[in-house]
């Protein structure tokens, strides 16, 4: 018989935690594919009442629907939600976090952003996405509801009604 080849073990999800916020996380739990809300509500406030809707790849109707993103929530075991600040900040983190955690052997890593894609001006629907490697679709966009996902998971979120009130974003990613 072959000698079977020896893998590392990967980090551990504390360990992942820790890497979200030095990556520039407030913070990052593990949560379970329940406890992520889907809705149809969710896509259409997309549609009415967001100047992205239509404009790219990562946006409604050319995201996923809530329900195919329901399919793939529960085909994981757990995610992690990661809290940051800064809007724009999430989905560079997101797409590094999913990056090293398939090199680390979670073969199954997929990262949800937050707001539009802004990679590119305008969006060509005629040839392949030239940043395929960096986009993802924000979670919102996929019928994620991310005020109760944030809440479900202990994180603090509220509807920002002044330039003064604090802005919470949110991340997730599919780990295995």
């Amino acid at each position: 018989m072959p000698h079977a080849r020896r893998t590392a073990k990967p980090p551990s999800l504390a360990a992942w935690i820790r890497r979200a916020r030095e990556l520039g996380a407030l913070g990052a739990r593990i949560v379970r594919p329940r406890s992520v809300v889907c809705a149809e509500w969710v896509r259409m406030k997309c549609e009415y009442g967001c100047d992205g809707f239509g404009s790219c790849r990562t946006c409604p109707p050319h995201s996923p629907t809530p329900e195919r993103t329901r399919r793939v929530l529960d085909g994981y075991r757990r995610l992690l939600l990661v809290h940051v600040r800064h809007g724009k900040a999430v989905t560079p983190l997101v797409v590094r976090l999913e990056r090293e955690l398939f090199l680390a052997g979670f073969h199954q890593a997929f990262g949800w952003g937050a707001g539009p894609c802004r990679l590119c001006r305008t969006c060509d629907f005629d040839a392949p996405c030239r940043h395929a490697e960096q986009a993802r679709p924000a979670m919102e966009a996929c019928g994620i509801d991310v005020y109760s996902t944030a809440r479900n998971a202990g994180f603090p979120i509220a509807v920002v009604r002044t330039q003064a009130d604090p802005r919470n974003y949110y991340g997730l990613l599919g780990i295995d």
